[in-house]
């Protein structure tokens, strides 16, 4: 590890609120090998992610971008035709607004999230609540800001006490974020979260398993990650975060 490697590396971890080293020896080790299946389980953040694989790819979205658009203009125009959305039920389920989309339209990189919560809820911004202020941490460490990427859910609408959202809420709002992506074109999608990840990847594989790789994805690296909020409650699992924002970083920096 160069030393410029070594200051990000306890800049990221600093960044995040760790105060402190372990002499352990086994934090000093990373071995790249496939984790037993038992072991997997165990650090799943949920055993309802148990998992098999689908082969089916993502279907393309429903409308392409609008052609001579300027990317801002493009996703405004998305904007407008998602207008006050009343396509499935969770414009009945007690959201306050949409929670479209926030970011430089050109950005190289790109997150994907599940759904707003209540503070997104409220302020129409995603990740603005605790796990966004850990996300722009995140961000700020691999040297970039919020101004320079573009944040996004798969679903719009928060859905009632922050579930999952069904598969129709899926099927009805996600070709809105494929015309988002495929406007803005980002280098890299950093799926956050079992959630995000299965959905883009189709797959039901768990989030242990999908991250420390990169996947192609609508022509962009799809990098999966643990989401923000599963790192607060999980401070263990930063370590993972930081291997993940590495291999972002070389990735937009062409390495």
């Amino acid at each position: 590890m160069s030393r410029d490697d070594l200051a990000a590396h306890l800049q990221f971890f600093a960044d995040l609120g760790v105060d402190g080293v372990s002499r352990d020896r086994r934090w000093r080790q990373r071995v790249v090998v496939e984790r037993p299946e038992a072991e997997e389980r165990a650090e799943e953040p949920a055993p309802e992610e148990e998992p098999l694989m689908a082969e089916k790819q993502p279907s393309p979205a429903t409308a392409a971008p609008a052609a001579g658009l300027a990317p801002s203009e493009a996703l405004a125009a998305i904007r407008t035709d998602l207008g006050d959305c009343t396509r499935c039920k969770l414009h009945t389920l007690g959201r306050q607004q949409i929670v479209f989309g926030v970011g430089n339209p050109q950005a190289d990189l790109m997150f994907v999230g599940e759904a707003p919560g209540a503070d997104e809820d409220v302020q129409g911004i995603p990740f603005v609540g605790r796990a966004g202020q850990l996300l722009t941490k995140i961000i700020e460490a691999i040297g970039l800001t919020r101004d320079e990427v573009y944040i996004a859910n798969v679903i719009k609408c928060r859905p009632p006490q922050n579930r999952n959202p069904e598969p129709d809420e899926v099927a009805t709002c996600e070709p809105f974020l494929f015309r988002q992506i495929d406007v803005i074109q980002p280098k890299v999608i950093v799926a956050l979260g079992k959630f995000a990840a299965q959905t883009l990847l189709r797959t039901l594989d768990p989030i242990s398993r999908l991250r420390g790789r990169a996947y192609d994805y609508r022509g962009a690296t799809l990098v999966p990650t643990f989401h923000p909020a599963y790192i607060l409650r999980n401070p263990s699992s930063k370590r993972d975060v930081w291997e993940d924002m590495k291999r972002v970083r070389a990735i937009l920096q062409g390495e």
